[in-house]
Order: structure tokens, then C-alpha cells, then sequence
């Protein structure tokens, strides 16, 4: 039986009657289905999680770690100081939104725009990049390895960083005819090298050891 006070507090909170671990789906119904949201939709988001966006789909992506997350923070810091030192551009790390091309967005771990693409940064995202980098996430290997490497090929970025904690190692990747050759394969011990920003130069194992 419902004691008298739960109906008391029913019938103040419609909602307490609904099943525990139900979803607020009032609060869902607020947005659009996956496959129809607009990118002007996507862009007015602030969440905080970071979304990728794909021809009307939302891709909620995982927390990342706190071992990710110092390895970007170390490794966004070292190509910054690089490249303000030579006033080259600039470096953000995400969240930061991405147009790969219309209809298409990615977050990237790093991302890197010379100066003379500014016109390419607005107020909502950046239009492409020079240079991008992942820190390979084990929840799903393949999205960074593959997927990103064919997306970012097809955005025209000219340089692609994969950091891989499982692997140890970076991979630098060159954009040459419209797809990925490599650059170079570091292991720990080594010092993996920029095409793009010729003279950068970052110790492997200070990287992998940021965590």
C-alpha cells in the first residue's frame, strides 16, 4: 500500500511515481532524434561532454583519463611554447569543435592552426586545422587509428600526432596526394619530429611518462 505521505509527495512531484533509473525524458524530448539535428542545433550545445557531431548524429564521447589527460596537457604545452616562442600560430587543446568539412566535427586531443589560417578560427569552432593529435583512447583503438586518420586525411590537415600509451609510441603522419604517409614511428628513447613545424622535437618518454 502507498502510505499516505507518498501520496502526499506524488502528488506535489508528479515524477517521483515514475520507475527509479527511468531517463528525464521530458528533458530529452527538448532535443532532436539522432539523424536530425542541424549543425547550427549542435553548435548552440554547451554541454559538458564532449560531442562530435556526424549528418545529424551526436557522438557523446567517454571521460577521458586522468592518464589521457595529462599526456595531452604535457604534450599541448611543449608545441605551444614551440610555436608561440616563433609566433607560428596557435594551440588549443579540447573541448574545442572542429569542422572536418560541412556537416562533420571532431574534438581532437591538440589541435594547431598557423597564423596565417586565422581567418579559419570563429567564435563557434575552427574550419579544418594544420596540425591535429590523438591520444589513442582504449575504449575504442580503431576510431583514432583508422576512422580519424581516414576523416582528417579527407579535411586536408596537413600533419596527424597519434599518441599511443598501449603501444608506446607516437606516430607522425604527412599528408601527401590527399592520404596519410608516415613520417615516423617513435619509440620510447627517440624524438619524435614535426614535418610541419620543421625544428620540433619531443622526447617520446617524457611523453609517455607524463601520467
Amino acid at each position: 500500500m502507498v502510505k499516505e505521505e507518498d501520496e502526499v509527495m506524488i502528488q506535489a512531484n508528479p515524477s517521483a511515481s515514475l520507475p527509479a533509473h527511468e531517463p528525464t525524458w521530458e528533458i530529452a524530448r527538448l532535443f532532436p532524434d539522432q539523424g536530425s539535428w542541424s549543425e547550427e542545433e549542435y553548435l548552440a550545445l554547451n554541454a559538458n561532454r564532449l560531442l562530435e557531431f556526424s549528418h545529424g548524429y551526436l557522438d557523446v564521447l567517454p571521460m577521458p583519463t586522468p592518464m589521457h589527460q595529462q599526456i595531452v596537457f604535457f604534450l599541448a604545452r611543449l608545441i605551444a611554447s614551440y610555436v608561440e616562442a616563433r609566433k607560428l600560430g596557435h594551440v588549443l587543446c579540447a573541448p574545442l569543435r572542429v569542422q572536418l568539412w560541412p556537416g562533420k566535427y571532431r574534438e581532437p586531443d591538440i589541435v594547431f592552426m598557423l597564423e596565417t589560417h586565422a581567418e579559419r578560427k570563429t567564435a563557434q569552432c575552427w574550419i579544418g586545422a594544420d596540425l591535429v593529435v590523438e591520444v589513442v583512447s582504449n575504449d575504442d583503438r580503431r576510431r583514432d587509428l583508422e576512422v580519424k586518420r581516414f576523416e582528417y586525411a579527407r579535411a586536408g590537415i596537413p600533419e596527424y600526432w597519434i599518441i599511443d600509451p598501449q603501444e608506446e609510441q607516437i606516430i607522425v603522419l604527412k599528408l601527401d596526394d590527399g592520404k596519410y604517409s608516415e613520417h615516423g614511428k617513435f619509440k620510447p628513447g627517440t624524438r619524435a619530429s614535426s614535418v610541419l613545424l620543421a625544428g620540433l622535437e619531443i622526447e617520446v618518454t617524457a611523453v609517455l611518462k607524463a601520467n
